[in-house]
């Protein structure tokens, strides 16, 4: 009897893990979400807020922004708190592939990125590129330590990405990061694989180290 309620108990502790993972996946699939809205809108105090204390921004190759308050003033390089008449910041996050570390305190997400962008004056702009994130639970609550985004292509509403594709923006000279680019590419018709986070779900492989096509981008080993 003994012995088969300590095999019930295992069960328990073992579906209560398992519930709890979901629950942590569920949860950072609302945190990216949430993020999305807000940036989309340009509320960047309320998306800067999603951070942790030491967290980090990288967007293409403008290179990492530390903390809330430094990752709030960078966002204002996207444009005006709440945007304005005339600014479009839609960027839609699909394909999510999310691995919480077994001791439910990390997690890694990956992400497809399709974006609209627009300002007063200039013609709109469409965009694809990949997150590669990292999240941390303080004190019960999820939140975003790295969000990074890697750009994969930009092209000019109207020509279309064959007929138009457009460089990412470097660092700013007005609001300057606290580091350089994490990894230096070019976005199409340059190729680039961001390297994964998760491994292949079949054979257990990691592709973090992955050889990519040559390109003579300075910068780039």
């Amino acid at each position: 009897m003994a012995q088969g309620d300590g095999d019930l108990r295992a069960k328990v502790a073992a579906y209560k893990q398992r519930v709890q993972a979901l629950e942590d996946q569920d949860a950072i699939e609302n945190l990216q979400g949430t993020f999305g809205y807000y940036f989309d809108k340009g509320l960047w105090g309320e998306a800067a807020a999603l951070f942790t204390a030491k967290g980090s921004f990288e967007y293409g190759q403008r290179g990492v922004y530390i903390g809330p308050e430094r990752i709030r003033r960078a966002m204002l390089l996207f444009g005006p708190q709440g945007l304005g008449r005339g600014y479009l910041n839609n960027h839609m996050m699909l394909q999510p592939i999310v691995v919480v570390a077994p001791d439910g305190r990390t997690a890694t997400g990956r992400w497809q990125g399709m974006v609209q962008l627009a300002q007063p004056g200039a013609n709109g702009i469409w965009g694809v590129g990949v997150y590669e994130n990292e999240y941390a639970k303080e004190g019960g609550v999820w939140k975003i330590s790295t969000l990074h985004f890697y750009v994969t292509a930009l092209t000019d509403y109207d020509k279309g990405w064959m007929k138009s594709a457009y460089p990412m923006e470097g660092q700013s000279a007005l609001f300057p990061p606290d580091r350089p680019p994490s990894e230096v590419y070019r976005a199409f018709p340059g190729a680039y694989i961001p390297p994964f986070s998760y491994r292949h779900p079949v054979t257990g492989q990691s592709l973090k180290a992955i050889p990519q096509p040559p390109d003579n981008v300075v910068g780039r080993p």
